[in-house]
């Protein structure tokens, strides 16, 4: 069942979303050569806890760490370690806050120092086909317009998208209603409605779109070895434009 948000979810939304954007700047501002991905992890759960809120992922079916970290090849779901960040690799940083019961959830995806010109237009494409997805994003429209636009913008620049994980509603679950695919033909899935909440969330190989989980049942792979990239951001549907929530707050 899709939640719509009443005006007070919406604000600790909003709220939530912000804690979240800054958690995702604090740990994206620290990626640089020999940085270790839990020095990440630290940074983005300090900035959660000083604004009262609780990292999502953390204890999430298990998962232990308060951020995902992905390096090249890995997609999503990577757990922060003593891996320290190499020059020329890309670092997906996924990070949703808890606050007062209700998730923000965001992602994206950062350059370890020099990185090649392939890796550096993987990164550009997939964010900029969330904001393809996100113009269909709008009261009337279905889902699967927000899955086509991502798609073709993401195949029209000669990558692919990841089949088997999706975006998805977001609120006082972390998941919820509708599944929202960044693939498939237009016009179908559930009608978009002002108050939905919305994590779309656009995961972009550089080779082929297959996947693989490893033995720790949580980090995901390309079967190919190629690179990927991650965008997200949790976006309001209204009457008019969507509105994205996890922005960092005004300082």
């Amino acid at each position: 069942m899709i939640k719509i948000k009443s005006t007070h979810e919406i604000k600790l939304m909003q709220e939530a979303g912000q804690i979240a954007a800054a958690a995702r700047a604090a740990a994206g501002a620290l990626v640089a050569p020999g940085i270790t991905t839990r020095e990440l992890d630290n940074a983005a759960r300090k900035v959660i806890e000083g604004f009262g809120a609780k990292p999502s992922f953390l204890g999430y079916n298990g998962f232990p760490a308060s951020i995902c970290c992905s390096i090249n090849h890995q997609v999503i779901h990577g757990f922060p370690g003593k891996y320290k960040l190499q020059e020329g690799d890309i670092v997906k940083i996924d990070v949703g806050a808890n606050y007062m019961g209700y998730h923000g959830d965001c992602a994206d995806t950062f350059a370890v120092g020099k990185i090649t010109e392939e890796a550096q237009r993987l990164i550009e494409v997939t964010r900029q086909s969330f904001y393809e997805g996100i113009k269909l994003a709008r009261e009337g429209q279905r889902v699967s317009d927000i899955s086509h636009a991502v798609q073709e913008y993401v195949e029209k620049n000669g990558f692919s998208v990841v089949r088997d994980y999706v975006g998805h509603g977001v609120g006082s679950e972390l998941h919820e209603a509708p599944e929202v695919p960044n693939y498939g033909n237009p016009g179908r899935g559930a009608r978009l409605v002002a108050g939905m909440t919305l994590a779309i969330e656009p995961m972009v190989n550089a080779g082929g779109y297959q996947v693989k989980t490893l033995r720790d049942g949580w980090t995901v792979e390309t079967v190919d070895g190629s690179l990927s990239a991650h965008y997200e951001n949790s976006i309001l549907i209204t009457k008019g434009d969507p509105i994205i929530l996890t922005v960092p707050p005004v300082k």
